[in-house]
């Protein structure tokens, strides 16, 4: 570990006070290292988006279950009053930026009219035989100006060719290439392992390489979605929580494939790896319902507003992103419920930073070098440096302010290094610690009992490399 430095950033958002003379900016960015792993540019946009949707559609809607056996007519989809503009809407009041689709599940129930089989809309009654679920759903997206992304399970209960090899891989890449050339750009490709059948079935030993291979062909910006990544890798559980420690960069090689199944699989999942060579950030998918699919059973059991503020801290604000399942109901419309719950999500997250950052105004002093002078944006990417092993960032202010959440994020497009850190205010003549943890990376949010100080502070207790802080931020949201 290099401990020779610690660079702290601030940005509009989290300093009150100042930028470096224009000599020490232009000079810092040499000083980074450029060793550990950095995102990609669509790794950043897609972490920096924070909230996606996960759309779970198929003939399980109409025949109430969540796993199909593959034999379902494909006349038992039929929709009445399908909407995918109501989705896209009900996700953009909720501040969500993109939406994912099960164009098919493990059923193989195929929501657009692929050449590839018959067991499809293009067999249903619905829209007489013309429909395309997929189309609706990225025209809706793009008029709402959210990504579109699709689940294309590779498990196929359906398919005969299952567990043929190469003919399968040619089927599902055919599949594959379909949804990725016909409807425009894609933000995220999202895959598992899915291979359910158990020993004594069929199994198909997934071409990964080639399947990897398509979508950077055909959709070079897009993220890809699973356990092993290899951009974005799963959080190892469906309950919405992010580990507390929670790296974005992983060793490839403790998790090679998805559906990879050893005892350390869920904690390499959960928290990554501070010396992984590989940056793959967690998503963490949950369910609004107890269910993946729409059951009528579950109307009267969708989480809170309250909950999903719950899952957000514990999902982006530990360094994550929330990818939150809503599934439509028989009609094709979410649930009335479901869309108030997401509006009132919305409205209650952004109740959480009103008022701004009440950081503003302080005076700021800093281990290891001068104050900043004025305000900086993290847009510029201007930031000051300590020379220090424990490095702290310091603020005063003329009168006590409350609050109850605090907000820390590092400059992650340089790189995640904060292993540990603490927030402090001054009491009683001397520091007392509000919030205590370790990795910060994107964003890393504490909830609290409401505290009172004039003077507070933020210090760096230990990172890999320089650090670069782009927001330290404290709210009272009530």
């Amino acid at each position: 570990m290099d401990r020779r430095r610690f660079l702290l950033a601030s940005s509009a958002s989290a300093l009150a006070a100042s930028a470096l003379p224009a000599s020490a900016l232009a000079a810092a960015p040499a000083a980074v290292a450029a060793a550990r792993p950095r995102p990609t540019p669509q790794q950043l946009a897609w972490q920096r988006e924070e909230l996606a949707l996960f759309v779970h559609y198929t003939v399980n809607t109409y025949t109430d279950r969540e796993w199909g056996e593959g034999d379902e007519s494909p006349r038992a989809f039929a929709p009445t009053d399908l909407d995918a503009r109501q989705w896209a809407r009900a996700a953009k009041a909720g501040g969500f930026r993109s939406l994912i689709l099960t164009a098919k599940h493990h059923d193989g129930f195929c929501l657009w009219p692929t050449a590839t089989t018959a067991h499809s809309v293009r067999s249903s009654a619905w829209r007489d035989g013309r429909g395309d679920v997929v189309r609706e759903f990225v025209d809706a997206c793009r008029a709402e100006n959210l990504g579109a992304g699709f689940y294309l399970s590779p498990w196929d209960r359906h398919e005969p060719r299952y567990g043929s090899g190469q003919a399968y891989d040619d089927f599902y890449l055919a599949q594959l290439t379909e949804l990725l050339t016909n409807y425009g750009p894609v933000v995220e490709v999202w895959f598992d392992g899915a291979n359910g059948e158990g020993p004594n079935g069929r199994r198909q030993a997934y071409d990964w390489p080639r399947i990897h291979r398509t979508v950077r062909a055909l959709q070079p910006d897009a993220v890809i979605f699973s356990d092993a990544g290899p951009d974005v890798r799963w959080i190892g559980n469906e309950r919405g929580v992010a580990g507390s420690t929670c790296w974005a960069t992983v060793d490839p090689a403790r998790v090679p494939y998805p559906g990879f199944d050893r005892p350390w699989v869920g904690e390499a999942l959960q928290q990554g790896d501070p010396h992984g060579n590989a940056w793959r950030p967690g998503e963490t998918d949950v369910s609004i319902r107890p269910g993946w699919f729409w059951h009528a059973a579950e109307d009267a059991k969708v989480r809170s507003a309250d909950n999903l503020i719950d899952l957000y801290c514990s999902s982006v604000g530990r360094n994550s992103k929330l990818l939150l399942n809503v599934p439509p109901t028989r009609a094709g419309r979410f649930h009335d419920t479901d869309v108030a719950r997401l509006a009132e999500f919305g409205r209650k997250r952004e109740a959480l930073f009103a008022g701004g950052n009440r950081l503003a105004g302080a005076r700021v002093r800093a281990s290891g070098g001068d104050a900043p002078q004025r305000v900086l944006d993290a847009d510029a990417e201007s930031f000051w440096r300590a020379d220090a092993v424990e490095a702290w960032l310091e603020f005063e202010l003329d009168a006590e302010i409350e609050f109850d959440l605090l907000c820390l994020q590092e400059a992650i497009a340089h790189g995640q290094h904060v292993a540990n850190h603490r927030f402090e205010i001054w009491r009683d003549g001397q520091w007392r610690t509000v919030a205590w943890g370790t990795t910060i990376g994107h964003k890393r949010l504490e909830r609290f009992e409401p505290e009172r100080a004039r003077r507070l502070r933020l210090v760096v207790e230990h990172g890999y490399e320089p650090a670069r802080i782009a927001t330290v931020a404290v709210y009272r949201g009530g």
